[in-house]
């Protein structure tokens, strides 16, 4: 009898604790905080385009260089953009990625779009290891997927905070 049951049991464990699991590394410095894939009025970028975006979150006290990283809305091409040299992200600070596949913009565009009709977003290190990622479901109306609470908590549809902190 135990020799059934322990097979389920340990197989039971091991989806438990892969459910909860949020981040790919232990202990994560920056994270995805707020994507935003339809947005038709709630902030234009430098052109005044209102494109879609993505916003970084640093839970750290010191600025940190993402020269090198990488977003992506694939797991199959994890390094899809890369962060040019010399982008950092203030301590506690934001950090607003256009997914506008207009990479002839200044600013960070990347080189994707995300879909209202559902996908992911990912942040790679120069390692190429996931440091976070976020999967979102389909939406038709002009909300953000967020972290709430900021920086820390569950992702749910909310209204936008664009470069600010996500309410509670």
């Amino acid at each position: 009898m135990i020799n059934k049951i322990f097979p389920i049991l340990l197989l039971v464990f091991i989806v438990s604790i892969s459910c909860k699991k949020t981040y790919e590394t232990p202990d994560p410095t920056v994270v995805i905080n707020e994507v935003m894939p339809k947005n038709t009025s709630t902030a234009a970028d430098q052109n005044g385009e209102y494109d879609d975006w993505i916003e970084l979150f640093n839970l750290t006290s010191a600025t940190i260089d993402l020269s090198g990283y990488y977003l992506s809305d694939t797991k199959k091409d994890i390094t899809k953009w890369k962060f040019p040299e010399k982008t950092s992200i203030a301590s506690n600070g934001y950090l607003i990625i256009w997914a506008d596949n207009d990479t002839l913009e200044t600013g960070l565009h990347a080189t994707f779009k995300l879909s209202a009709s559902g996908e992911e977003a990912i942040l790679s290190n120069p390692q190429k290891t996931i440091i976070d990622k976020v999967s979102f479901p389909a939406q038709t109306l002009e909300l953000t997927y967020s972290r709430v609470p900021n920086g820390t908590g569950d992702f749910k549809w909310a209204s936008p905070t664009f470069n600010r902190s996500n309410g509670n």
